[in-house]
């Protein structure tokens, strides 16, 4: 079908503080809570009438900025007001299809980052959320799932930003998507998650039935290997046929990685290495693009995430010897259609060493977060990926009850009841996807209270590249 256009009319965003259980350590910080963003939109569509779209995801501190000088705060804070300029640029559109709205809003959206000092990664989140809740909407008003919706291609998703991808090849990717029955959990270990006692990882293996894993380094290869060491023999006793994955979080350098992947050819990690699936986002994004990698590391898969900061940021990185790239519905849910589009097609046509996709988390939250983000990475084939929410908060946090307890009776599959509190079911190491990727809109069969959530004032922006011209 023809993808319909539609009109914006109305945008609403709030948060809600989520305590941590435990403290995160990645890369040089180390985080105890986060708020949550949610939107909330009315599209009006062609043909179909209005309805409501939905979505959330994680404000997480120094993460998208690690910038130094600036605060934990101050990188929240920046996310937060782009979320608000992006929401200003969205309100009232109209008469675009929902992708071409996303690409429309993209050059306002980044010549406010540019003026404010606030990186491009981060300047893509706003946008990011708005074209999760608006894609919602879109579906529930077609009535379509959200895996039907893709295959449609009722989004109008197109190579306007993309290129490299030649007529015909997005539409044709869609088409013969084929969606993962079920998503496998890989456990992220942090940097100062206990490896032993009982909240160590044996017990969460055990708990879990893991048998993914993705580990966190910090920079310091003495340390980080003594680390990998032990990692490495509680998986082999208790995760036999384990596979895994090294962050870095932009800690290493060219030099440091060599001497790590040397390391990792030593008799007590060689069976680690050869369990190995690739190393994610090893050096600070502003130098991931200054040169080719390595000849020494040519056998060490290595994707970017910090650095996929752009549409284009996968093809530079790829003709410097990078093999993959991560989706995260954080960083936009098209790049991640269009980054798999590409894959799909080198891996089919170049001569070149295999390219993947990988699904990663920024510490989703049971919800609409990780309900949406697994969706995407179920869409995309992909059958394992980072799930951490579930680890470092205590279920739906500070939510309602009667919020989690909807969540929990839309999507059962999904949801356990432990000690009296409502939590992703972890117990099998997977999430089931069928009643994510069915249900009329973008993984969404309940919502937040949103009356429980705090609102984040909109300050109007005005652009009239964008904005509805009045009667």
């Amino acid at each position: 079908m023809d993808a319909p256009r539609l009109h914006v009319a109305s945008v609403e965003v709030f948060e809600r503080l989520m305590p941590f259980v435990r403290p995160f350590r990645f890369g040089p910080s180390v985080v105890e809570a986060a708020p949550q963003a949610f939107v909330r939109v009315t599209v009006e569509v062609e043909g179909a009438g209005a309805a409501t779209g939905a979505s959330a995801e994680m404000m997480m501190p120094k993460w998208f900025d690690k910038t130094p000088q600036k605060s934990p705060g101050d990188t929240v804070d920046d996310l937060r007001r782009g979320l608000v300029n992006a929401a200003g640029l969205y309100a009232h559109a109209a008469g675009e299809t929902a992708f071409a709205l996303s690409a429309a809003a993209r050059p306002a959206q980044l010549a406010w980052a540019q003026r404010e000092g606030v990186p491009p990664l981060a300047a893509g989140f706003g946008p990011a959320l708005l074209d999760k809740a608006v894609l919602d909407g879109l579906l529930s008003a077609l009535g379509l799932g959200f895996m039907g919706g893709l295959k449609r291609n009722v989004m109008g998703l197109d190579a306007r930003l993309a290129p490299d991808l030649a007529p015909g090849q997005v539409d044709a990717f869609l088409a013969g998507l084929s969606a993962a029955p079920a998503v496998a959990l890989r456990h992220t270990v942090g940097l100062l998650d206990p490896l032993d006692g009982p909240h160590g990882l044996a017990t969460e293996i055990a708990a879990a039935n893991l048998s993914f894993f993705k580990i966190k380094i910090g920079g310091d290869v003495p340390a980080d290997m003594d680390r990998l060491a032990e990692i490495a023999a509680i998986l082999a006793a208790h995760a036999p046929g384990f596979a895994a994955t090294l962050d870095a979080n932009e800690q290493y350098d060219p030099d440091r990685l060599e001497q790590l992947y040397a390391a990792l050819g030593t008799p007590a990690l060689a069976p680690f290495k050869a369990r190995l699936l690739y190393v994610e986002q090893p050096f600070d994004r502003r130098e991931t693009f200054a040169a080719p990698l390595a000849p020494a590391l040519a056998g060490l898969p290595i994707i970017v995430d910090e650095a996929d900061d752009a549409y284009e940021s996968f093809v530079r990185a790829s003709a410097l010897g990078y093999r993959g790239v991560s989706s995260k519905a954080c960083k936009g849910l098209y790049k991640s259609l269009l980054n798999a589009a590409r894959v799909k097609g080198w891996n089919a046509n170049g001569p070149r060493a295999p390219f993947l996709i990988s699904a990663e988390d920024l510490t989703c939250q049971a919800g609409l977060a990780i309900e949406q983000d697994t969706a995407l990475v179920a869409a995309l084939g992909l059958t394992h990926g980072e799930r951490n929410g579930h680890h470092y908060v205590d279920g739906f946090g500070p939510a309602p009850d009667t919020e989690a307890h909807a969540f929990a009776q839309a999507h059962p599959l999904l949801y356990a009841v432990r000690d009296g509190r409502v939590a992703l079911d972890v117990s099998r190491g997977l999430i089931p996807t069928q009643s994510l990727l069915s249900a009329p809109g973008f993984a969404r069969r309940a919502e937040p209270e949103w009356a429980s959530l705090d609102p984040i004032p909109l300050t109007p922006v005005t652009d009239p590249t964008l904005q509805e011209t009045p009667a």
